[in-house]
C-alpha cells in the first residue's frame, strides 16, 4: 500500500499515529478515501496495510455549526446503541482533540454493504423481493429504535424529552424566517395549522430524523437492514415524527407531486405506504390515528430546510456550483404544496 500524504480534511501525520495508539488492531500506513462529503459530515472509509477497514468521520470543512456537527454526540449515540436491536456500526474510538485533525472525530467500524440512495441504485443492487424485505426491515428497525429505553442505555440525558413537536417549529419556523428569499404563503399557513393542532406526545424515545433508505446499509443479498447511518441530527422526543417523515419520503409512482424525485421507493418491489403504516403500528403498537399530522409537519420542515439550503446557495456562502438552483427553488415549492395538502385532511 502506498502511504498517503496528502487527504483533503485528513491530516495523515497525526491522524496515523492516534490510529495506531487508540485503535485496536490497525496497522499503518492507512488509506483514506472519501465515501461521503458535501455540506454535512465528512465519512473517510480507512484501509490499513492489513486490509482491514474503519470509517471515520468529521465534521464539513466549512460552514459548521457546532449542534449540527457534535462528533462526540454521535459516537454517544452509537455506543448505546451498539448493544440494542438496532444495527449500528460499532464505535471504535473517539478524538476529541481538534489539534489531531483539525475538528473531533470519531472511528467506527465498517460494515459492508450498499447504500439505496435512489431508485436506480434499489433496481441495480436488489433483486424484487429482496426489495421486499428490505422495506420491511427498514420498518422493523425503526420500531426496534422506538422501542429502546433511552435511559437504561444512557442516552435519557440526549436531548429535552418533551414538546418535541413544539420545540421544531419553533426552531425551522425560525431559520425559515431568517432565511426565506420570497414569501411563500403555504408555509406560513401550514405552520399556523400545526401549531395549533400539535397531537399530545407519548413516551420520549430515540427520534433519528432524517430515517431513509440513503442512511442505512443494506445486505442486498438478504434483503436486510445492517446499519443504521448519520446521527447527526437524532434527538429525544415524538416517535412518530420519524414515521411521518418516512411516509413524506417514501415517493410512489403514482403521485401526482414527487417530494422526494428518484426515491429508492420508486423501485418495484418495495411496500407501499399503507403496508408500511401497517406493519409499524403492527410492530409497535403506537396509536397513529394523527399520523397525516406528522406527514403535514415533515413535509413542512423539509421545504424550511431546502429554503435555507437554497439561501446559501443564492447568496454564495456554499461556493461555486453547478446544482441546478430552478430544480431546487421546484423541490421547495413542491414540499410546500404537499403541505398543504396534507394539512387539509385533518385540518
Amino acid at each position: 500500500m502506498e502511504e498517503q500524504t496528502e487527504i483533503r480534511g485528513i491530516n495523515v501525520e497525526a491522524v496515523t499515529p492516534w490510529f495506531e495508539s487508540h485503535i485496536q488492531g490497525a496497522k499503518p500506513p492507512l488509506e483514506f478515501t472519501l465515501i461521503a462529503g458535501g455540506h454535512s459530515n465528512l465519512t473517510f472509509k480507512v484501509t490499513d496495510t492489513a486490509g482491514q477497514e474503519f470509517v471515520l468521520r468529521r465534521p464539513p470543512l466549512s460552514h459548521v455549526l457546532a449542534s449540527a456537527h457534535d462528533m462526540g454526540r454521535e459516537h454517544k449515540i452509537i455506543s448505546a446503541l451498539w448493544s440494542t436491536p438496532v444495527p449500528v456500526p460499532q464505535a471504535l474510538g473517539f478524538c476529541p482533540d481538534p489539534e489531531i485533525n483539525g475538528a473531533p472525530f470519531y472511528v467506527m467500524g465498517f460494515v459492508p454493504g450498499v447504500v439505496l440512495h435512489d431508485a436506480e441504485i434499489a433496481r441495480k443492487s436488489l433483486g424484487e423481493s429482496e426489495r421486499r424485505a428490505t422495506g420491511e426491515s427498514f420498518i422493523d428497525v425503526l420500531a426496534d429504535l422506538h422501542d429502546v429505553d433511552v435511559d437504561a442505555v444512557g442516552l435519557g440525558d440526549l436531548a429535552k424529552k418533551q414538546d418535541y413537536i413544539a420545540r421544531q417549529l419553533k426552531r425551522w419556523y425560525g431559520q425559515f424566517q431568517q432565511s426565506k428569499t420570497r414569501e411563500l404563503p403555504a408555509i406560513d399557513r401550514v405552520h399556523d395549522v400545526l401549531k395549533a393542532q400539535i397531537p399530545p406526545q407519548e413516551r420520549a424515545t430515540v427520534v433519528h430524523g432524517d430515517y431513509r433508505l440513503g442512511n442505512c446499509i443494506t445486505d442486498p443479498k438478504r434483503g436486510k437492514i445492517v446499519a443504521v447511518l448519520d446521527w447527526e441530527i437524532c434527538t429525544l422526543g415524538d416517535p412518530v415524527a420519524d414515521v411521518g417523515y418516512v411516509l413524506a419520503t417514501w415517493t410512489q409512482s403514482t403521485d401526482p407531486v414527487a417530494g422526494t424525485p428518484g426515491a429508492p421507493s420508486l423501485a418495484s418491489g418495495f411496500p407501499n405506504r399503507e403496508e408500511i403504516l401497517e406493519r409499524y403500528a403492527k410492530r409497535s403498537g403506537r396509536d397513529l390515528s394523527k399520523i397525516d399530522y406528522y406527514v403535514a409537519f415533515s413535509l413542512w420542515k423539509s421545504a424550511c430546510i431546502v429554503e435555507g439550503v437554497y439561501a446559501r446557495y443564492l447568496g454564495g456562502a456554499l461556493g461555486k456550483t453547478d446544482v441546478n438552483l430552478d430544480q431546487f427553488k421546484d423541490r421547495i415549492d413542491a414540499f410546500a404544496e404537499l403541505a398543504a395538502q396534507a394539512v387539509a385532511r385533518f385540518a
